[in-house]
């Protein structure tokens, strides 16, 4: 029997130039954080203006901002401990984001925590804000900025109300070169949509009708972040099969999945590959994880997945996900081998510390 798996949090790693906006887009999903308590890692305490609160400390101090979220200041060397720290019960956090700004090169970051044997964390992402109104000075400035729009898995073209449409649609041909396969959106004062990053919270131990205000709710509501606007910079694509999934095929289409396709959710059913399961998916940009989880008894056996990113097309996605479904499977000797594509995904026991 596959032994039960904590839910495992999110790290998202933001980065960005100088002057990028990459600070007001972290205290915008501060402010429009869906339910979530976040727990921020940063160098220090002096950018992190949420709830209008004055947040002043030192290298290696916590501070509560008020809202279940948790800040820490921190160096390089820190950031394991301040990540078994947040990941604890206690913080009881949803998501973390580390700001990559003086910590380390932000492939760094993604080494570290791709390398990293805590079980209580998964990789979230790498998002790179850019300057779109500075973007050819900052090139300039700084020629290693293609080197980290390759290793993002999501790039915010910021600041985009300061271009001409000819100056973005520069910019973008640019940085969707220099980005390869990450998602492109566009934004203004770092608003995005939190749903890129990480999933609404539902506590089923909080009774919303009694549970305290707090500053996320106090906000004016041209201020949230759930405007029709910020839905429109990507695209989401839903697929529900009630037939089993071949995992060769399927595994064929996670690697070729196409440029844009930032994040894959869901369960997948693997039918006699694996009679027992289903398996949660994990995706960001090239990111993939597994974890098999126990149906409950009398649970339809399907396969749920969404899909979100930057200039995709749902019709060949639908079309390329019913391609991978497998009416006449068999316990065959084929099948068992054809998981072993799906069991190298997922995080075994003995890597658990």
């Amino acid at each position: 029997m596959t032994p039960p798996h904590a839910p495992q949090i999110p790290v998202v790693v933001l980065a960005g130039f100088l002057g990028s906006g990459k600070t007001t887009l972290l205290n915008h999903l501060l402010r429009n954080r869906a339910g979530n308590r976040i727990g921020v890692i940063v160098n220090d305490f002096g950018s992190i203006e949420i709830d209008a609160m004055t947040v002043a400390g030192q290298v290696g101090s916590t501070v509560s901002l008020g809202n279940g979220c948790l800040c820490c200041a921190v160096d390089a060397s820190e950031l394991d401990t301040y990540l078994e720290t947040l990941t604890g019960p206690a913080a009881r956090l949803d998501v973390i984001v580390i700001e990559a700004s003086g910590l380390a090169e932000p492939q760094e970051l993604v080494r570290m925590l791709l390398a990293s044997d805590n079980p209580h964390i998964r990789y979230g992402g790498l998002v790179e804000v850019v300057d779109a109104a500075e973007f050819p000075a900052t090139r300039q400035r700084h020629p290693e900025i293609d080197r980290h729009l390759a290793a993002a898995d999501l790039i915010v073209l910021n600041k985009t109300d300061r271009v001409s449409d000819a100056e973005l649609a520069a910019v973008r041909e640019t940085v969707g070169t220099a980005g390869a396969r990450a998602a492109v959106i566009r934004a203004a004062y770092g608003r995005i949509d939190p749903e890129l990053l990480f999933d609404p919270v539902l506590r089923p131990d909080e009774d919303d009708s009694f549970r305290q205000l707090t500053f996320e709710d106090l906000l004016p509501e041209a201020d949230r972040a759930h405007e029709d606007h910020l839905h429109a910079a990507y695209e989401s694509v839903s697929f529900t099969a009630d037939v089993p999934l071949s995992p060769r095929r399927f595994m064929a289409f996670l690697d070729s999945r196409p440029a844009g396709l930032y994040r894959i959710k869901g369960f997948a059913d693997f039918g006699a590959g694996d009679p027992g399961n289903r398996y949660a998916l994990h995706a960001v940009g090239r990111f993939l994880r597994f974890v098999p989880e126990r149906w409950a008894r009398d649970e339809p056996r399907r396969t749920q997945l969404v899909l979100i990113g930057s200039g995709i097309e749902a019709a060949a996605l639908h079309k390329e996900l019913e391609a991978c479904q497998d009416a006449w499977q068999d316990a065959t000797e084929e099948l068992e081998r054809s998981m072993w594509g799906v069991l190298r995904y997922v995080r075994q026991p003995d890597d658990e510390g």
